[in-house]
C-alpha cells in the first residue's frame, strides 16, 4: 500500500501538468446544421487632389451551413445563403440589397436575390485550413444573368462589384480571417500561434495571424489574435471605376472568440481591421490620369459574427 501511494504521488504531478493542455480543432458529423449571422461594415477613404473620398460597404446576412461529409481530417461543408443585405455608397452610386426584396429599379437586388438558397461547398481540415471553396462563382455567373439588359459598361461594373463582394476569392478570404487555424498539437493558456494567408480582397499580398489562448474549460476557450497585413507594393489590381492601380499598404487587425469545444467553430467573433497606405494609380489617358498619381488610402472595417448549432 505505501508502495502505491508513493506512486501515485509521484504522478500527481504530471497528471495536472497533462491537464493544464487542451486540443482545439474542428470536429464535425455528417447532418450538422449552424446558423451564421454577420454585420459589418467597410469604410475605404482616398485623397484624390486634396479631395476626400469615401465608400462604404454593410453587410448583413445570414448563412445556414450544413455538415454534408465529415471524414478523418477534414469535412465538408454546404452554405446557402438565407438572408442577404449589402448596402454599397460611392460617390457616383448607392446601392441597397435586400435579397427577399423585389425591387425591379435595382438588378443588382435581383442577381443577389438569385443566390440565395443556393449551395456551395466548403472543403475544411480539421486544424482549420481551408481545401478549396467549390461552386460559388459558378452560381455567381448563373445569377448575372439579372445584367443582361444593362448597357456593356454597366454589365461589367455590376460584375465586378458582385465579384469583388461575394466571389471565391472574398469569400475565401473572408472565411480565412473568421476561422481560427489551431495548431496541430495541445496547447495550454498563454500560448501563440501563428499562420500566414494570402490578401484575397483585390488586394495582393498577405496577412499573417497571431492567435493565443486566453481561458478554456470543458465546453468554450476564449481566443485573441492580431493580423498584420502587408500588400506586394508592385502587383497591379483594378480599382472601382476600372482604375488600375498598385498599393503600399499596411495594416492590423484585432480579433476576440469565444469557442464552442463541441465543434472548434466561434459562438462569437468580434473583429476590428485598420489599413492605410498609398495606392499608386497607373497613368491612363481614358481615365484622365496623366500621370502616375499616388493617393492616400485609410480602410477601416468593424465586424461582428454570431454562429449557433441548429441541429
Amino acid at each position: 500500500m505505501k508502495i502505491f501511494l508513493t506512486l501515485m504521488a509521484l504522478a500527481a504531478p504530471f497528471i495536472s501538468a497533462a491537464q493544464e493542455y487542451v486540443e482545439l480543432g474542428y470536429s464535425f458529423k455528417t447532418g450538422e446544421q449552424f446558423e451564421l449571422q454577420q454585420e459589418s461594415r467597410s469604410e475605404t477613404y482616398t485623397t484624390v487632389d486634396e479631395v476626400v473620398q469615401r465608400v462604404t460597404r454593410d453587410f448583413n446576412n445570414t448563412i445556414a451551413i450544413e455538415v454534408t461529409d465529415a471524414q478523418p481530417g477534414r469535412t465538408v461543408l454546404t452554405f446557402r445563403y438565407k438572408e442577404l443585405k449589402f448596402n454599397f455608397n460611392s460617390k457616383n452610386q448607392n446601392i441597397f440589397v435586400d435579397a427577399k426584396v423585389p425591387n425591379d429599379k435595382e438588378p443588382f437586388q435581383a442577381a443577389l436575390k438569385n443566390i440565395l438558397d443556393q449551395p456551395f461547398t466548403v472543403e475544411l481540415q480539421n486544424t482549420g485550413y481551408i481545401n478549396k471553396v467549390d461552386g460559388l462563382d459558378k452560381l455567381l455567373d448563373a445569377a448575372s444573368a439579372a445584367f443582361t439588359s444593362l448597357k456593356k459598361d454597366e454589365q461589367e461594373a455590376y460584375k465586378k462589384l458582385m465579384k469583388d463582394q461575394f466571389g471565391t476569392n472574398a469569400f475565401r478570404s473572408w472565411l480565412e480571417q473568421l476561422l481560427v487555424i489551431y495548431p496541430a498539437h495541445g496547447i495550454k493558456t498563454g500560448t501563440q500561434w501563428e499562420e500566414s494567408v494570402p490578401l484575397r480582397t483585390g488586394l495582393v499580398g498577405r496577412m499573417d495571424l497571431y492567435w493565443n489562448l486566453q481561458t478554456w474549460d470543458s465546453q468554450t476557450a476564449k481566443i485573441g489574435a492580431t493580423g498584420k497585413v502587408k500588400t506586394d507594393k508592385l502587383e497591379p489590381l483594378t480599382l472601382e471605376e476600372g482604375i488600375q492601380a498598385t498599393a503600399e499598404i499596411e495594416g492590423t487587425m484585432q480579433s476576440n472568440y469565444l469557442i464552442n469545444r463541441s465543434s472548434g467553430l466561434p459562438s462569437i467573433c468580434v473583429q476590428n481591421l485598420e489599413m492605410s497606405g498609398d495606392y499608386t494609380y497607373k497613368a491612363n489617358k481614358a481615365k484622365r490620369i496623366k500621370r502616375d498619381l499616388k493617393v492616400p488610402v485609410k480602410v477601416i472595417t468593424n465586424a461582428s459574427y454570431k454562429i449557433k448549432q441548429m441541429k
